[in-house]
């Protein structure tokens, strides 16, 4: 197979390069999948550095989200989920590649009607927006959400989902492109938060000037976003994209009576499995009813493992919207 294999850190996305390695065997337990589509993250630029909080030992392969086919089921599975043949998208560690090994609880069915571009994004963004708006935040008909870099992979998907359930969405991004394309996912209104007094702005929007119900917040505003926040309202931390953990007076959110809340989507495998199931069969639902679709960026093509440092480096330097995905041909498949 080829792939983007780390032997050591690197100083940027720029360094990556593709090799040639055995295709992996899988274990027992484990599906063998021919990848068509893998996906960029953040966590990505901060891993072949070194930075991330889950290191594999090294040598490892980069990427972790993807979409393609089964090649081979677990011998140990006496019904798998999955065939021969079945088209899945999913996340482990190694999603830069054109061959990976996965266990079945990393995988789910392509959505009727998607193709391997727009699912090779879903695995992240879609659960961690639906979570943080309806498991955390309950997000219901009515409410207005502030949506922070809307224009994002999990800011699209948020801005989706609060639209499927009855809100008004005012989007946030950092340019007049970024604002159009969250409109284009249903945003009602977009704020540039680089304005001065945007939290104004935002206020002036809702009913009597009282504020918004939610926050979802991927970036590192809360501070900021108390100021347009209402009596009883939610602010759901998601991340923290503009680099620096907050420190926040905590008496604004005690006189606003407002409720601050984190989501950590990757835990809940682990803590509350039960719950991933939930979120998954509401997510395909929404798909299946017209109101989610496929965040991918369509600005540029990205063809190939050799283009996924190129990708990277547009994503780090936030000039791309959505999620980044990079076509991946397999042998003797054409480019184009």
């Amino acid at each position: 197979m080829r792939a983007i294999q780390v032997k050591e850190y690197v100083k940027g996305p720029s360094d990556l390069a593709v090799t040639s390695l055995p295709t992996p065997t899988p274990s027992s337990s484990q599906y063998l999948l021919a990848i068509h589509a893998t996906a960029t993250n953040f966590f990505d630029l901060l891993q072949i550095r070194g930075k991330y909080q889950h290191q594999p030992p090294l040598p490892w392969i980069s990427g972790s989200e993807f979409s393609g086919t089964i090649l081979s089921v677990p011998s140990s599975l006496s019904a798998p989920k999955f065939c021969v043949g079945d088209r899945v998208f999913g996340a482990s560690q190694g999603g830069y590649a054109t061959h990976i090994c996965c266990s079945e609880e990393r995988l789910r069915p392509v959505p009727l009607g998607w193709d391997f571009l727009s699912a090779a994004g879903l695995m992240v963004t879609a659960p961690t927006s639906y979570a943080a708006l309806v498991t955390r935040a309950g997000v219901k008909k009515g409410d207005f959400v502030l949506v922070h870099a809307a224009a994002g992979g999990v800011g699209l998907a948020a801005v989706q989902v609060a639209k499927a359930f009855g809100a008004t969405v005012i989007a946030t991004a950092g340019s007049a492109r970024k604002l159009e394309v969250a409109k284009s996912y249903g945003a009602d209104y977009g704020i540039d938060y680089n304005a001065a007094g945007w939290e104004a702005e935002v206020k002036k929007l809702t009913p009597k000037g009282k504020g918004v119900d939610i926050v979802f917040d991927p970036v590192g505003m809360v501070e900021k976003s108390l100021r347009c926040t209402a009596w009883n309202g939610r602010i759901v931390v998601v991340g923290f994209a503009a680099g620096a953990i907050e420190k926040v007076a905590m008496n604004r959110v005690l006189l606003k009576n407002v409720s601050l809340v984190g989501l950590h989507w990757g835990m809940y495998a682990t803590e509350e499995p039960e719950s991933v199931e939930e979120v998954w069969q509401a997510l395909f639902k929404l798909m299946e009813e017209g109101k989610f679709r496929g965040t991918v960026y369509t600005d540029r093509e990205f063809v190939g493992l050799e283009n996924v440092g190129e990708a990277l480096g547009m994503l780090g330097r936030r000039e791309t919207w959505g999620k980044v995905v990079v076509k991946v041909p397999q042998e003797g498949e054409s480019k184009l």
